[in-house]
């Protein structure tokens, strides 16, 4: 009898084993199917990682079509971004266009490791300001008041950071100018602004953002212009730099517009890219434009223009060229 009883619970198992495999059965091709995508962005108080939250919001309605699942990544900036990109621990970043045109063609930072040729651009987004904000008792009215004050430089790998740099040469400056440089990350540049620990802060960030909103309204910074002869030359001599200007009325007591310059945030990948990734990241956003401009307020102004034909500096990758045809924003690709 024991030995008869036990093949029960062995017959149940295997049932069991059996009904397991079938529901597997169904259910694997499905989730083999599922995959992660990581948007590398830049540090949490800034415009690209909301915007790369945005992104990954449209691309994951899509997820039951494409099996991918998005997540935006906050990082420390363009430059990272680029290297781990090439690294391969990102699928889509955002980066500045100077920073795209600099890796792509392996100059300035990225002359040791050589020209990034697998660069493949998407589309742009937002102009990015060169923003300067100083505490309202440090006696700063231009850029050029700077001297003798302690600012906040940015942290190595920032885009912020290299695009200083460059306005430095420009100026033909060095950081001895400065009575103190700090290399503080931007999520903590602003409480160091208002503690009285910088003088000034600087930014390359699409407007308007909460990072320059609380350093206004906790600590009452003003944001300063950012003109001069040789910024102008400096804008006039680079194909990824453009004259722009903070507009009026987008912070409280700065009722008009500010003068800098600035960049495009433009949005890459790699020739490597999967065409399932890369048409799943144009189709959320182009099929849905009216949403995404929605998403925040630096998107609202975007164009299918100027978000296809400003910024690039690395090819557009072939399935995004595919898609772009094919949905009729072809004339802006040349």
């Amino acid at each position: 009898m024991l030995a008869k009883n036990s093949t029960v619970p062995g017959r149940a198992f295997l049932g069991a084993a059996v009904l397991i495999l079938v529901l597997l059965g169904w259910t694997l091709p499905a989730s083999a199917e599922q995959r992660f995508m990581t948007v590398g962005t830049a540090g949490v108080t800034g415009v690209y990682y909301p915007v790369g939250g945005a992104l990954c919001r449209l691309v994951n309605r899509g997820q039951d079509d494409h099996g991918l699942r998005c997540s935006a990544e906050s990082t420390e900036g363009s430059i990272f971004n680029i290297n781990a990109l090439r690294g391969g621990e990102l699928d889509v970043a955002i980066v500045q266009s100077d920073w795209q045109y600099h890796a792509y063609h392996g100059s300035d930072r990225f002359a040791d490791a050589g020209a990034f040729e697998d660069l493949r651009s998407l589309f742009s987004l937002q102009v990015e300001a060169f923003t300067v904000a100083v505490r309202p008792d440090a006696d700063v009215e231009t850029f050029a008041d700077l001297r003798g004050k302690r600012v906040n430089i940015g942290n190595p790998g920032s885009g912020q950071r290299g695009t200083m740099n460059v306005v430095m040469d420009a100026l033909g400056w060095d950081y001895d100018e400065f009575a103190r440089t700090a290399e503080l990350p931007s999520r903590e540049q602003a409480q160091a602004l208002c503690d009285n620990e910088v003088d000034a802060i600087v930014f390359v960030v699409g407007h308007p953002t909460g990072s320059i909103q609380e350093p206004i309204s906790t600590c009452d910074a003003r944001l300063v212009p950012v003109t001069h002869e040789d910024i102008d030359q400096l804008v006039d001599d680079t194909p990824y730099y453009l004259s722009t200007e903070i507009p009026g009325g987008m912070y409280p007591g700065h009722d008009e517009p500010v003068r800098t310059f600035g960049v495009g945030a433009t949005l890459v990948t790699t020739a490597d890219a999967s065409d399932t990734l890369v048409r799943a990241v144009m189709s959320a956003v182009f099929d849905n434009l009216d949403t995404f401009r929605e998403l925040h307020p630096a998107l609202e102004i975007l164009e299918p223009a100027t978000m296809l034909r400003e910024g690039r500096s690395a090819p557009v990758h072939d399935a995004a060229r595919a898609y772009l045809e094919e949905a009729g924003y072809g004339e802006y690709l040349d």
